[in-house]
Order: structure tokens, then C-alpha cells, then sequence
């Protein structure tokens, strides 16, 4: 299967990091393209830069989307995960909603750890989006900034394991959700020393959409999720029309 994964930012080193995450978990017969949208902010950190990063994500799609089988959307707002589905046919995972269906499914509640603690609203806004509200028992935000995640000088990866063992104490939690893309290469050596299950959205994103392309599984093209209406766009945006 051919698997498109999309960081929706523009940091290259954390889209490679993303990516290496993604192929560590990927099977023998998934080919694995992984890339940026050609515009947008460098990191996700409010709703300002997540409008933004949708816009990038809906050109990228409109442009990909019909060359894979599946789609994965690396950030943790899944901004512009509606757009995407409208796009193509193919599955499209998002990672936020990816790991809380794991975490649901490992724990009977679970706590997300993210990043900069203005985003928590955003998070909570997901939880309650997508019908996790009686599994999340807290969102926890480190104030940590997303492209600290790929300075290898950061004392990062501490302060993120003190938040989360505070909100298993806290929470009475059983599982961590990594709330932000960044973290993806942290989940292995979390849970190592943390004794719980720690998700990683992107690998788990991964695996669903191969399930669902090998089920034979695709988005509704009835309703909402319809293609988008033929129309003209103007100024930069011409190119996406329909």
C-alpha cells in the first residue's frame, strides 16, 4: 500500500524525525512518503497557526491524495482532517483521534501530556469532539516548544516523563497520550520507565490506516465527507478549485 504522511507544519527535521517514527512501525509492503505542505508555520502552537496549517494540508491533499491509499496527518490539533477526508477516497487518520481510540482501548482512562499549555483547550476540544470525555482524566500541558522536541541539548524528555508520572498520580489514569507529533520517538523509552502504556498517535495511525486499507475500507463519499463542490478560488488559492 501506498501510505502519504503529512507533518503539517514546515519543520524538515521534524517531519524526518516523524517520518523515522512512522517506518519503524510501518509493514514490509507499506511505501511510506512523508512531506510538509509548501507554506504554514514552522510550529503548531494555536489556533492561529492551526487555520493556517489546514490550508497547507487541503493543497498538499488536493494535490497527493488521489496517488495513495491511505492518508496520516502528524500533528496533534489533526487540523484539517475534515478537508482531507472531503479530498480523497482514501482513509485519513488523524493522530489525536488515532491515540485516543488506542489509549480507550488499553485503559479505562488515560491522560495526555503535550506541549505548550495553551494548546490544552485545543486537546480538550478533541476529547469532546470525538466522544472521549469519560476516558481523558486530564490534559497536561509542559510548556515545552514543539521544535525544543528536536534539540538533542533540550532537557525536554525529563520534564515531559515528571509531567506524566504527575498525572498518572494524579489523574489515576493507566495510559499517557503523547500530545504532539514531536514526541513520537519518546513513546518506546516512556513506557520503558513508566510501566504503562504510552501512545504514540503517529505509529498508531500508521497501523489503522494499513487495517484499513487491507479491509478494503474507504471514506464515505455520501454526506459531508462528499467531494468538494466544483468552484472557483481566487488570489492564492486558485489552484485548489474543483
Amino acid at each position: 500500500m501506498k501510505l502519504l504522511l503529512v507533518n503539517p507544519n514546515t519543520s524538515a527535521p521534524m517531519t524526518a524525525q516523524i517520518e523515522a517514527a512512522a517506518r519503524e512501525v510501518a509493514a514490509p509492503g507499506t511505501a511510506l512518503k512523508a512531506l510538509s505542505p509548501p507554506f504554514g508555520p514552522l510550529s503548531i502552537e494555536g489556533h492561529f497557526d492551526e487555520v493556517v496549517a489546514a490550508a497547507g494540508v487541503a493543497q498538499v491533499l488536493r494535490e497527493q491524495g488521489a496517488a495513495h491509499d491511505a492518508v496520516v496527518l502528524a500533528c496533534f490539533g489533526d487540523p484539517g482532517l475534515d478537508a482531507a477526508r472531503e479530498a480523497t477516497a482514501a482513509p485519513v487518520l488523524g493522530i489525536a483521534e488515532a491515540a485516543f481510540h488506542a489509549a480507550s482501548l488499553l485503559a479505562t482512562g488515560f491522560s495526555v501530556v503535550t506541549t505548550m499549555t495553551r494548546t490544552c483547550i485545543i486537546a480538550e476540544r478533541l476529547v469532546h469532539r470525538y466522544g472521549f470525555e469519560l476516558s481523558c482524566r486530564g490534559i497536561h500541558g509542559t510548556d515545552i516548544a514543539v521544535l525544543e522536541l528536536d534539540d538533542p541539548q533540550s532537557d525536554a524528555f525529563a520534564r515531559i516523563e515528571a509531567a506524566a508520572r504527575a498525572a498518572l498520580e494524579r489523574d489515576r489514569s493507566g495510559a499517557i497520550v503523547l500530545g504532539c507529533a514531536g514526541m513520537a520517538t519518546l513513546a518506546r523509552n516512556l513506557q520503558a520507565r513508566l510501566e504503562v502504556p504510552v501512545i504514540d498517535g503517529v505509529a498508531v495511525a500508521v497501523k489503522l490506516a494499513e487495517a484499513l486499507v487491507a479491509l478494503r475500507l474507504t471514506t464515505s463519499k455520501r454526506g459531508d465527507y462528499a467531494r468538494p463542490l466544483p468552484k472557483r478560488y481566487t488570489g492564492w488559492a486558485e489552484p485548489l478549485g474543483w
